[in-house]
């Protein structure tokens, strides 16, 4: 029975979040790109992958390694 209970539940979160993005608001992409060498060529790329990914496409996130 509990394991009915939480696997709705899971499922229930799943449905309600599932289909949401958070993208960058355009002054985020501002203040991420000003410290980039080329920041209009940061800015113009940054938009079209929040459009294609507001559209629902499929867009790769480089990852940056964390270094002390």
């Amino acid at each position: 029975m509990k394991l009915a209970i939480n696997l709705c539940l899971f499922l229930f979160v799943l449905v309600i979040s599932g289909d949401k993005s958070f993208s960058l608001t355009d002054y985020q992409i501002k203040r991420f790109c000003k410290n980039e060498k080329r920041h209009l060529t940061c800015i113009k790329n940054l938009r079209k992958k929040r459009f294609d990914l507001n559209n629902g496409k499929l867009i790769e996130v480089p990852v940056i390694p964390f270094k002390r």
